[in-house]
């Protein structure tokens, strides 16, 4: 009788565990389907002018890629919703459904690449030095550089390029904790996004005795989503259009980031 009873009681244990897993319909599930059903895209982002920030007093996450993730999400009939992720975890973060994309000046590396599908390249970049004002005559190539200590954001396209040039260097939470350190004198420089640079550093930023001289290379921006998503061609699909339609351009405009668009 004790053998029948523990026999029920594990029947029932294995039941209830294949109930709480997904269903053979939630498996087939596509992307878009996914998405659609809950109503929105949850979009992985860090703290990251002009790409995806909050004006001072507001909530509200604005810049060229929030703008864009939100006509996105409005075309295929869903609202966007902006998740601040460590930039080291974004894969994990995609792969566990804590977020549906990466849409953060996401640099199309090797390891971005293997790991998700990716957008059609939207945008140009390049990874630059930054260093007080008053030393930048010092230090215009990555030979110039190699002294130097640097802050560099986790997981980023800057400290692939830090290891690259063989630099000292520390992991910090994102690009703008980043610039902060070589302001507070904690570091010598930093390495960030061009288009990052050209709005927080220098004349009328809140960093105004910092610049930006060597680029250390060339890159492009995507859109990550997980492996075999079918939102991939919905969003090419809609780069297409809004380039043909000039919107696009206009949202580029507004963050003056036109120049480095892919047309």
């Amino acid at each position: 009788m004790k053998k029948l009873i523990a026999f029920l009681m594990a029947l029932t244990l294995v039941l209830s565990l294949c109930a709480c897993g997904p269903s053979k319909e939630e498996a087939k599930k596509s992307d878009l389907d996914y998405v659609k059903e809950k109503g929105t895209l949850i979009v992985g982002i860090t703290d990251f002018a002009p790409m995806d920030y909050k004006e001072k007093g507001s909530d509200e996450w604005v810049g060229f890629d929030a703008d864009m993730a939100k006509e996105f999400a409005k075309s295929i009939g869903v609202k966007a919703e902006f998740v601040e992720i460590d930039w080291d975890n974004k894969i994990m973060e995609l792969n566990g459904k804590s977020i549906d994309c990466v849409w953060n000046g996401m640099t199309l590396t090797d390891e971005v690449t293997t790991a998700m599908d990716c957008s059609n390249a939207y945008c140009n970049n390049a990874q630059v030095v930054i260093v007080p004002k008053d030393k930048a005559d010092k230090y215009k190539t990555a030979a110039d550089c190699k002294k130097l200590s640097f802050a560099v954001e986790k997981g980023s396209a800057g400290k692939d390029v830090a290891e690259e040039n063989k630099f000292n260097y520390t992991e910090v939470k994102n690009q703008a904790t980043a610039i902060m350190e070589v302001a507070a004198g904690t570091s010598d420089a930093a390495i960030i996004d061009s288009l990052m640079a050209a709005a927080m550093v220098g004349k009328g930023t809140s960093y105004e005795k910092l610049t930006y001289t060597a680029a250390l290379n060339s890159e492009e921006y995507g859109v990550g989503f997980r492996k075999g998503s079918d939102l991939v061609a919905k969003i090419n699909d809609f780069f297409k259009n809004a380039t043909k339609d000039g919107s696009m351009q206009k949202i580029a405009e507004t963050y003056k980031i036109q120049a480095a668009l892919i047309k």
